[in-house]
């Protein structure tokens, strides 16, 4: 089994500094941080956590080659992975079309700019000259990096539709599908092995993250409050594939999005979750988390990433992840 933790890029970062100390110390295996617009850098964050840790892996979740060019993804990663010692994973994506609409960008044929993304950059990674004439990269052979990269840096995929999940088993080293509820992984697994299976890969040498939201505190009120500040932010830009999972659609949310993104009203957002959007995650003890994981292992996860707002205090949230689940899972898993 692994575990990993994902995090917002909305923090201070010496935040990030404590928590990845945290969750090294309780035993988790990576550290994601997301880069979203408008938020804090991103990969600044990781740099910081880089230099304050020493086993933890970290990782992006997710950058994108719309707003950052793949050949700047490509030297960001060969730069993080030498600072951290090898302990670089790169997650990228198309990103959230309603966020790139916010610069005016469409992300047009977002499968195919993400599989030349990856081929692009695995290439660089290997120290070769990459001439390519695609429908998304056209780069001539002296699109190479000037210095050696310490390794082929792994990549992630980050995933919502069937096409990126696919491409998941196609092309990458990792996956970071969105549970979106926990269970939505039964519905995520047949894509990942069908992409797998077209590119004769063998699933099991992929790792494919489960990657849940969770609100951990003995207070269940708290723990709620926290994750519907993430629903309020985000619901709006999921994927119809989750929506179906949860029996909801995106004009359930729109009431929502206006008031967080047009009024700048957060805490009526909030007011406006509904109990059947709180499924989307797992909100409540860690006796609560438990009981809903356990489902995840028997469907065959290896892998569980716990994501934001772990709680309405994250430090605690991860100490008591770290204490109470984490040994437990490792014990059931087969």
């Amino acid at each position: 089994m692994k575990f990993s933790l994902r995090f917002n890029n909305d923090l201070p970062v010496e935040s990030y500094v404590r928590l990845a100390r945290a969750a090294e110390a309780a035993g988790f295996d990576q550290f994601w941080v997301s880069d979203d617009l408008f938020l804090r850098s991103g990969v600044v964050i990781l740099a910081a956590v880089a230099a304050a840790t020493e086993r933890i892996a970290i990782g992006t979740c997710i950058l994108n080659p719309y707003t950052i060019h793949p050949a700047e993804i490509a030297m960001i990663a060969a730069t993080l992975d030498e600072l951290s010692g090898g302990r670089f994973n790169l997650g990228l994506s198309a990103g959230a079309a309603d966020f790139l609409a916010w610069i005016g960008i469409a992300p047009e044929k977002p499968r195919t700019a993400v599989v030349e993304t990856v081929t692009a950059i695995n290439r660089l990674l290997s120290g070769e000259r990459v001439p390519l004439d695609g429908q998304f990269l056209r780069w001539t052979d002296e699109a190479y990096l000037r210095f050696t990269p310490r390794r082929r840096v792994p990549i992630y995929l980050g995933a919502l539709s069937p096409n990126m999940l696919r491409a998941i088993g196609e092309i990458a080293d990792g996956g970071l599908p969105l549970l979106f509820p926990p269970e939505h992984y039964a519905t995520v697994l047949p894509y990942v092995q069908e992409g797998a299976a077209r590119a004769g890969r063998d699933l099991a040498a992929l790792d494919v993250a489960a990657c849940i939201w969770c609100s951990v505190a003995d207070d269940r009120a708290a723990a709620e409050d926290a994750l519907r500040e993430k629903i309020a932010y985000y619901g709006q830009s999921l994927s119809p594939l989750i929506w179906e999972r949860l029996g909801l659609t995106r004009e359930d949310f729109a009431p929502i999005a206006q008031a967080v993104m047009v009024e700048r009203d957060l805490a009526r957002g909030k007011a406006l979750v509904t109990p059947a959007m709180l499924r989307i995650g797992v909100a409540g003890t860690a006796a609560a988390l438990i009981s809903r994981l356990e489902g995840l292992i028997a469907l065959g996860a290896r892998h569980i990433s716990f994501g934001p707002p772990l709680g309405p205090d994250p430090l605690a949230a991860i100490e008591a992840i770290g204490r109470e689940v984490l040994p437990y899972l490792r014990r059931i898993a087969p």
